[in-house]
């Protein structure tokens, strides 16, 4: 399967039918699984044998989608969680521990950044945010000697700022860690970073590859390329035993391509539990087939709003790394010469009474806290995400009151552009 493009991989990875068996990925809803002796269980809780005893560790069903999108990341191994700020916990936490610190990029989808900045320093995990425009030299002034892991977003949500893959994937490994990119936004459709140097992948599933905001989901992948045991002094927790089974050294015993995985899935989803349902991860899959068709669509889209945006009189600034006037273009050319994605961010005039007025007169675009999926959908941080913070704190924040965050769906862009257009007359 590694052989195939990308639209093959969408459709076919991950699965393949026994002779006679179901042709579509077929729904394990059990929560336990029957083995005939206590000798056959006993080695899947050793980790001597593969296979399935609850579902909260393993499913097949999710075996299957994950396998798929590690295929389509060309990764080595996948797994499954319940949300993409789950997705972003266990990579991150898999080669963390209290006392140990990472960096990040500062340009990063606020969620995460205080799952980063607050919640994980709660654990004892402490961090240094950079932005994604530093040079090497302040790259790795960041890095201290307990650094475990770099993370950034190929394109970030809202800022819509491009990761520079490369340059970030050269600082980690430089200091002896992987680099984490979370992949939402472009989709390997648009953007693979595991073959630009990064060493593990991220996704909430809830976007682009559901597509359809049917269930909420996310995915880590793992590039199988990062040497632990060269690092063994670093990752405690993948390079000497581990006691909750008997002593198992993970990249010993499952060498790279499968000791992060092994260790997420039969460590932190055993404890932590979040875990993706069968269902859930039926629906994505659903998804995942049509991503390929679905992303030139919604990156058409995008353009095409984006373009017409700049030339509007009650408008600002358009942030777009397709556009040639985005200090990102070029960065966005390298990485994803087909385009990024469908999102597209805008700032209007009047702050935020004028934005506000703007989005109580769209007709076609609806007012949600989604993103990326088949159905456009907008959003103004100022009168709902963000609605506690004054204008000066907005500001402060990078997110201006008159700032509207649009995903523009699979619709004719002639009908969007129509309804941009009738909603900013109406604000005259």
């Amino acid at each position: 399967m590694s052989d195939f493009r990308i639209g093959t991989k969408c459709v076919q990875a991950g699965y393949t039918p026994e002779n006679g068996g179901p042709r579509q990925i077929p729904i394990i809803q059990s929560t336990t699984f029957k083995y005939d002796t206590s000798e056959d269980m006993g080695k899947l809780f050793d980790l001597e044998a593969s296979g399935y005893f609850y579902s909260r560790l393993q499913n097949p069903t999710c075996d299957h989608v994950a396998a798929k999108i590690a295929a389509m990341e060309g990764g080595a191994a996948g797994m499954l969680t319940s949300s993409g700020q789950a997705a972003n916990l266990f990579a991150i936490f898999n080669i963390c521990e209290a006392g140990d610190h990472i960096v990040s990029s500062s340009s990063i989808y606020g969620g995460t950044y205080n799952l980063i900045k607050v919640t994980m320093a709660k654990m004892g995990i402490q961090s240094t945010f950079v932005s994604p425009d530093a040079s090497d030299e302040e790259l790795d002034a960041a890095f201290q000697p307990n650094t475990k892991a770099m993370f950034g977003e190929s394109i970030a949500n809202p800022a819509l700022t491009v990761l520079d893959i490369e340059r970030f994937a050269a600082a980690a490994h430089r200091h002896g860690v992987p680099l984490i990119v979370d992949n939402t936004f472009p989709t390997p459709v648009n953007l693979r970073p595991i073959e630009w140097g990064a060493d593990i992948v991220t996704h909430s599933t809830t976007k682009y590859m559901d597509g359809h905001g049917s269930a909420v989901g996310g995915a880590v992948v793992d590039s199988g390329r990062f040497d632990w045991m060269a690092h063994a002094d670093k990752f405690p927790g993948l390079t000497t035993p581990d006691e909750s089974y008997h002593g198992i050294v993970y990249a010993e015993k499952f060498g790279n391509e499968a000791a992060f995985i092994t260790k997420a899935t039969s460590q932190l989803m055993r404890d932590l539990g979040c875990t993706q349902s069968p269902q859930s991860a039926y629906y994505l899959n659903l998804g995942l087939e049509s991503l390929h068709v679905r992303m030139p669509k919604h990156v058409e889209n995008g353009q095409a709003v984006a373009e017409w945006l700049e030339g509007r009189e009650l408008v600002t600034k358009v942030t777009y790394p397709g556009l040639k006037s985005s200090p990102y273009y070029d960065i966005a050319q390298k990485y994803m010469p087909q385009g990024g994605c469908g999102v597209v961010s805008f700032e209007l005039k009047g702050g935020r009474e004028m934005a506000e007025k703007f989005m109580k007169n769209l007709k076609l675009a609806a007012i949600e806290t989604h993103v990326a999926d088949a159905r456009t959908c907008c959003l103004n941080p100022a009168t709902s995400t963000h609605r506690q913070m004054n204008d000066e704190e907005l500001n402060a924040a990078g997110i201006p009151a008159g700032l509207i965050r649009m995903s523009c769906g699979l619709e004719d862009k002639e009908d969007l552009i129509a309804d941009l257009a009738q909603a900013l007359e109406a604000c005259r």
